[in-house]
């Protein structure tokens, strides 16, 4: 059967709703395509270099008067769209999962993450609060947060609810106004949640623009303050060069290559149940998802058992399918893209355990994937692959395989499997990554935050640090004034 292939195609067409200050004609549109059968799930038009303009002055203009709202006040507004996220929780599920095949219980998952952390920002950035230092008896220094103005929020297509509705929230809630730019591969999903976000704010504070990289480079470009950025290292550094102009402020959040480590003292069973959840749930692609591993020698055969029977227990299917547990990737380009790096594994002479094969029919589906004796170098250990693929290397002592997970000039996370507590202590000290997660692929404590480095980003993109990234510290020293006729 001939293979389908589903991707986003971009053409112009008439659009008589068009805003006529981004001039007269045809507008670009985006076509959404269902990954798992290839239908038409729907178009947006993309923004122009007009239309990006003017959403940058409207939350100019409107920046002023938001960022004189008490704290409480916006925290009332924006705090209300936790309820209306669980309340057109179903839509959006559904149209997660039409946009990029995400199984419905995970995209459900993504729903409630959203409203958990607009309702923590909606508690937390009341409290945001400055400090004081006493410099002599009769003054003051005081050290306060402050909006930095606009901020373009600029989210990827694998997780497109829970991303941006913590950005936004907290953007919001800072007193800053927001350009939002969503995915052009979940752009409906983008538009659906910020339509629950924008409905009782002023004109202004928030705003949509849709199209590819070419609008997120013209919005980093139309004089913005802030740039938080979730998706690829290359369009990352891309933001970071074009700011470093600009002198807008970046957070970011890039690719990673998260590695896992498997000691010689852990059950190698459970050990391949943590491998192939992190390496497969949302069919690997996730920021966070385990990208290679390392395991003792002494039970990779066990391991690499286990791994294979969990990789051959998911169902592969549409996401909408409750028995799908593998959905598809997002669209052809992203499948062609990962199995180029499985073939040129196998090519250098990595063993195929079970995947590692384009499956027929329509969609953009990819089976998971298990390899051993995979030389060092190929890109599916170097690189991130974004796929459910996962490399599975030897390492003859705990140290020598610390030493390989450490080498990669990506600093997203990793995972240590281990019950010594000493091999723990030293992991998470040598590891430079932002994140170290000891026993659990996946967790932490509500309101974590993290800091990623290297070719992965920068600046902390989630927990209370957030609101100290989109906000400047103003120093305000206060001294006694002398009266007239005091002297």
């Amino acid at each position: 059967m001939e293979r389908l292939v589903v991707q986003q195609a971009r053409h112009r067409t008439e659009d008589p709703t068009a805003d006529r200050r981004s001039g007269p004609g045809p507008r670009e549109v985006v076509d959404i395509h269902d990954p798992a059968t290839g239908r038409a799930v729907g178009q947006v038009a993309v923004a122009s270099p007009g239309d990006v303009a003017n959403a940058v002055q409207a939350a100019r203009e409107a920046g002023s008067g938001w960022a004189r709202r008490a704290p409480g006040d916006r925290a009332e507004l924006v705090g209300a769209v936790a309820a209306r996220i669980l309340e057109h929780g179903d839509a959006l599920t559904r149209s997660t999962t039409a946009e990029m095949g995400r199984p419905a219980e995970l995209a459900r998952g993504g729903v409630q993450a959203a409203a958990a952390a607009v309702r923590q920002y909606a508690e937390l950035a009341p409290l945001h609060r400055g400090r004081s230092l006493q410099g002599a008896w009769d003054a003051v220094d005081l050290m306060l947060p402050q909006p930095r103005g606009v901020v373009a929020v600029i989210t990827p297509w694998n997780d497109p609810v829970a991303v941006p509705a913590a950005l936004l929230a907290a953007a919001l809630l800072t007193g800053n106004t927001v350009v939002f730019k969503p995915s052009e591969r979940s752009p409906l999903t983008g538009e659906k949640l910020a339509r629950l976000f924008a409905e009782d704010l002023p004109d202004g504070v928030l705003t949509v623009v849709q199209g590819d990289g070419q609008v997120g480079a013209a919005v980093v470009d139309a004089g913005v303050d802030v740039v938080v950025h979730v998706g690829s290292t290359a369009a990352g550094r891309a933001i970071a060069a074009a700011a470093a102009a600009t002198g807008a402020k970046v957070v970011l959040e890039n690719g990673g290559n998260d590695p896992l480590l498997v000691d010689e003292d852990v059950d190698p069973v459970w050990a391949a149940g943590q491998a192939a959840l992190g390496g497969f749930i949302n069919s690997g692609q996730l920021c966070t998802a385990v990208e290679r591993v390392y395991v003792h020698e002494s039970v990779i055969d066990e391991f690499v058992a286990a791994l294979v029977k969990e990789a051959e227990s998911l169902v592969m299917g549409p996401g909408e399918d409750p028995a799908t547990t593998l959905g598809p990737l997002v669209d052809e380009r992203a499948r062609r893209a990962v199995h180029a790096q499985v073939r040129e594994a196998q090519e250098a002479g990595a063993s195929t355990w079970t995947g590692g094969f384009v499956p027929e029919g329509a969609g953009s589906f990819y089976p998971a994937t298990v390899l051993t004796d995979v030389p060092p170098g190929v890109s599916v250990l170097a690189d991130e692959t974004f796929g459910p693929v996962l490399p599975v290397v030897a390492v003859p002592s705990f140290e020598a395989g610390l030493s390989a997970a450490a080498s990669s000039p990506y600093g997203l996370a990793a995972t240590v499997l281990t019950a010594d507590m000493d091999h723990a202590q030293e992991a998470w000290r040598k590891l430079p990554v932002g994140t170290v997660k000891v026993n659990a692929v996946f967790g932490g404590a509500p309101g974590g935050a993290a800091q990623p480095r290297g070719w992965s980003g920068e600046g902390f993109g989630y927990g209370p640090e957030l609101l100290d990234e989109l906000t400047a510290t103003k120093v305000v020293h206060l001294g006694r004034a002398t009266r007239r006729g005091e002297r």
